[in-house]
């Protein structure tokens, strides 16, 4: 959202392609010329934009100049006066590392006007939306009162404030934790904003912390000191022997040609080009995530500034909230591009499932082949160590897995289910990943009463005081068909789902191109298919009647409310306000069961948010339902 002055606007915003922007209600207030117009015409005609326009309600002003010549009450019935379509209450900013005393103040008299606020619109029927701002300085616990407090107001948009200090000064870090700690504790089904983050270069960062706007007057500001945006920093116009991008601005003139011009053309030209390149990387982060990768994304713009990068690092010890978010299976490959990647939600998801998982006596850890790594081991497995006392392994009664990069271990009964086979990572380990997977094996390892591991697994990751094997050759690993169809079903639904889901005269249908699993069938009658592309199972009727029938509640379920459970017998969609509760573990793409409050089987399908999503949305479709079960 561009920010707009209303008396000095130059750049006509209709010729870029924008849904929204944002200008000072404050400023229109104070100047007599300005207030008649917006009074009369709306703030639409003043500022000459003809979509959504959100104002601000002199709260910066009130953090620069300490005061501000309007009251919360006045502030508010002035921006429904001039017909806003978003207005904000007169929060108090408080910036970074002031006092505590100062910070808890400020709070209370911040909650305390947003309530007002909320309440005279109720009071007045006012069509506005309504910003509530969440503050608190740079005290966390603060930050997450703020933002528990406001979530009781239902108000239409929760803005981050105060944070421009931090942006400007480049304190990215803890700029993390304080957009962390209050989206954390914000309603998912309305939007987050990001006050005065305009620097393209955080974007990506701040989107996969879960922010959904951005305003800034950095397009402008920047533009008048002669200094260009871009994805990878910011470039002095005097430095410039090239222009910076492909934009129509970068296109069309020479760093020399605007030297030579006037400044207020000069200042016009760069400011466009400042906003073609903001308005560039939203498209490129849309596109990230309809794709799948934001989280590469986010780590290539983090190395464009080591500052940048040190944020990224401090976000992924938030790896556990951004897990709930994180879909488990994507169109696009996981790529690891450095140790920062061990922190992203699907390592965190995959170790979490390693330590749930059912195990056997014993434990087999080979090296990395080619991906899948069960269908191209070799037929002589090679040298091992034994971790402990010279023993023998128990072949029936023993776990095999592959030691790599990024997922540590990887069981090749589900090597091929996402991402484990779906990733890429370089040959050459660096030494954060090397001690990533033997701080994991050092506790992992304790699960198992023997433990054989491969020479290159001790080699490639510098691993010592091991005990050589002498009768290691003698190992040898084939995949079982129908163990695999059970250890990814353990996997997708729960410990112990496999051997109830598959029982029976189990016949097991290979797809002819690829000899991979497809369908699996109990007497003729097809009981699930696994997704190519992925490896998870899609249930049938009977699948899902099995997989409901060895599961305990609510454990993979959506319940719903009685007004949909004839929709949900039919086959129909569920939406978000239907339901009234679900399973905190599932997320986005999951295969869910449908029960109603009484765990009757309802029907299946696949669900399109995640259990926060669900609980939050009260619009929308939440589970796009496959088939009904009518009896």
């Amino acid at each position: 959202m561009p920010v707009i002055h209303p008396g000095k606007q130059t750049i006509d915003m209709n010729k870029f392609d924008l849904n929204i922007v944002i200008t000072n209600a404050y400023i229109i207030y104070k100047d007599e010329e300005l207030r008649t117009k917006a009074l009369n015409n709306g703030v639409h005609d003043l500022i000459k934009f003809d979509k959504a326009i959100m104002t601000d309600s002199g709260s910066y002003q009130l953090s620069v100049y300490g005061d501000v010549e309007i009251s919360n009450q006045d502030i508010i019935e002035f921006q429904e006066a001039i017909k806003t379509d978003i207005g904000t209450s007169l929060d108090i900013p408080t910036p970074p590392f002031s006092t505590r005393s100062k910070a808890e103040k400020d709070l209370k008299i911040s909650f305390n006007r947003a309530e007002e606020a909320k309440k005279i619109k109720n009071d007045n029927q006012m069509k506005m939306l309504l910003n509530s701002v969440v503050q608190g300085s740079t005290f966390l616990d603060l930050r997450r009162k703020s933002a528990t407090e406001l979530s009781t107001l239902d108000s239409d948009i929760y803005p981050i404030g105060a944070v421009v200090p931090l942006m400007e000064r480049y304190n990215f870090t803890d700029l993390v934790d304080v957009v962390m700690n209050s989206i954390s504790h914000l309603p998912d089904s309305k939007p987050k904003h990001l006050m005065g983050a305009g620097h393209p270069m955080i974007f990506a960062l701040a989107v996969a912390m879960g922010c959904d706007l951005f305003d800034s007057a950095a397009y402008i500001l920047y533009a008048e000191k002669n200094r260009f945006l871009t994805t990878q920093g910011t470039y002095k116009l005097e430095n410039l022997e090239e222009m910076p991008c492909s934009c129509e601005i970068c296109s069309n003139y020479t760093p020399d040609q605007l030297r030579a011009m006037d400044k207020n053309e000069r200042t016009k030209l760069i400011a466009e080009h400042n906003l073609n390149v903001s308005f560039a990387e939203i498209r490129v982060i849309r596109q990230a995530i309809v794709d799948g990768n934001l989280m590469e994304l986010v780590e290539e713009r983090s190395r464009s500034h080591p500052l940048l990068l040190n944020a990224y690092r401090r976000l992924g010890d938030y790896s556990n909230d951004l897990e709930v978010y994180e879909p488990r299976v994507k169109k696009s490959a996981f790529f690891y591009t450095g140790s920062e990647s061990l922190k992203r939600p699907e390592v965190t998801r995959h170790l979490l499932k390693l330590n749930e998982m059912d195990k056997k006596r014993d434990l087999v850890i080979l090296p990395s082949y080619t991906k899948p790594y069960s269908n191209n081991l070799p037929d002589n497995l090679g040298d091992f160590y034994v971790y402990g006392d010279e023993m023998e392994i128990d072949l029936d009664n023993t776990d095999f897995m592959v030691a790599d990069i990024p997922f540590t271990l990887i069981p090749l009964n589900i090597d091929e289910v996402y991402p484990l086979s779906q990733n890429e990572s370089p040959r050459i380990k660096d030494a954060g990943a090397i001690k990533f997977l033997r701080d994991f094996l050092s506790e992992f390892l304790e699960n198992y009463a023997q433990v054989l591991i491969h020479s290159r697994v001790i080699n490639d990751y510098k691993m010592s005081l091991f005990i050589i094997h002498p009768q290691s050759n003698l190992i040898t690993f084939k995949i079982d068909d129908k163990e695999k169809i059970k250890s990814v079903a353990d996997y997708q639904f729960g410990n112990e789902v496999g051997n109830t889901l598959f029982k029976g005269e189990i016949k097991i249908e290979k797809s002819k191109k690829t000899g991979k699993i497809r369908h699996i069938y109990d007497n003729n009658e097809l009981i699930a298919t696994m997704r190519s592309s992925d490896s998870y199972f899609v249930l049938s009727k009977e699948g899902a009647k099995r997989v409901h029938g060895c599961t305990k509640f609510p454990k993979n379920r959506i319940v719903v409310n009685a007004d949909s459970e004839t929709f949900a017998t039919e086959g129909k969609s569920i939406f978000s306000k239907f339901v009234l509760e679900c399973d905190e573990n599932i997320r986005s793409q999951d295969e869910i069961l449908i029960v109603n409050k009484d765990d009757k089987l309802l029907a299946f399908g696949k669900s399109l948010l995640n259990h926060n999503e669900i609980m939050s949305f009260n619009t929308g479709q939440a589970v796009k339902t496959r088939k009904g079960i009518l009896n």
